[in-house]
């Protein structure tokens, strides 16, 4: 149901980065690398879009995140001949929880989520790039992202493709083993996993997405696939609840032409 042509998937992904950074004005990526499944096919995409000399990463671990990430984040940019900086988040982050302590751990995760943003930008200048994001059909979907955080980017290059495709098409640019065949994990805190943490298998989640969105079945239809009623309806709340993280700010309307409302162009208008 969700198989995809890898090699035609991949050509128009390396053709839209190439022509997302040069209609920008730039001639550089730049990708925070978490040693994760998404952002090493986005590294190993944005190297073949642009060539090694113009794609740079960023590892960016904080004190609890796994060892195992930073060695893969290493890893993958060994292979694809990537250049790439290691910032420890640490200071940063413990800076401010040690003036306003945090009630969970989810806050501690969004906000290294958004530090590394924060340094991510920061370094695009530095490197004349542009941020490319690494989130996922599956992710936007549910709303898995921190606002303003790993959801921020200039553009989202597999951000059409759902995780289960990810992985198909890790495998055919070649991601190291070790990347492709762990669980995903978002590395928020030691043992965290996504599915854990959605409460649901990509593959289950990945189908009930397509069937739900892209087909636009009902919840009658699914269940007759053999999906309980409840997981589909907490399925579609994931959805509605997080509708604010893929939309702009609205704007309230005081003039005849407003952002967002009626004054609506494409991202590269006039350009």
């Amino acid at each position: 149901m969700l198989k995809i042509r890898c090699d035609l998937v991949q050509k128009i992904l390396v053709t839209s980065i190439r022509d997302s950074i040069h209609k920008n004005g730039f001639k550089n990526a730049i990708i925070g690398v978490s040693g994760g499944l998404d952002s090493a096919v986005v590294l190993a995409l944005c190297r073949k879009a642009l060539g090694a000399r113009h794609t740079f990463a960023l590892l960016l671990p904080y004190r609890v995140s796994s060892p195992a990430s930073l060695d893969h984040g290493k890893m993958v940019c060994a292979k694809f001949k990537v250049p790439y900086e290691v910032i420890d988040i640490s200071p940063a982050v413990d800076a401010y929880f040690d003036r306003f302590p945090a009630e969970n751990r989810l806050q501690i995760g969004n906000k290294c989520a958004r530090e590394r943003m924060s340094v991510l930008y920061d370094f695009s200048v530095r490197k004349k790039a542009l941020v490319v994001g690494t989130s996922n059909k599956s992710e936007i979907l549910v709303g898995y992202s921190t606002q303003f955080g790993d959801a921020a980017a200039a553009f989202l290059p597999i951000g059409d493709l759902y995780k289960t495709q990810v992985f198909e098409l890790a495998r055919h640019l070649d991601i190291p083993e070790a990347i492709v065949a762990k669980m995903p994990s978002a590395d928020l805190w030691p043992g965290q996993t996504d599915e854990g943490e959605i409460g649901i298998t990509y593959k289950d989640l990945d189908i009930i997405l397509h069937l739900m969105i892209d087909r636009r079945w009902d919840e009658g239809e699914i269940v007759e696939r053999g999906y309980p009623l409840p997981l589909i309806r907490r399925i579609n709340k994931m959805i509605v609840n997080s509708q604010f993280k893929r939309t702009m700010p609205p704007v309230v309307k005081l003039h005849a032409r407003t952002v967002g409302i009626d004054f609506r162009y494409l991202r590269d208008w006039n350009k």
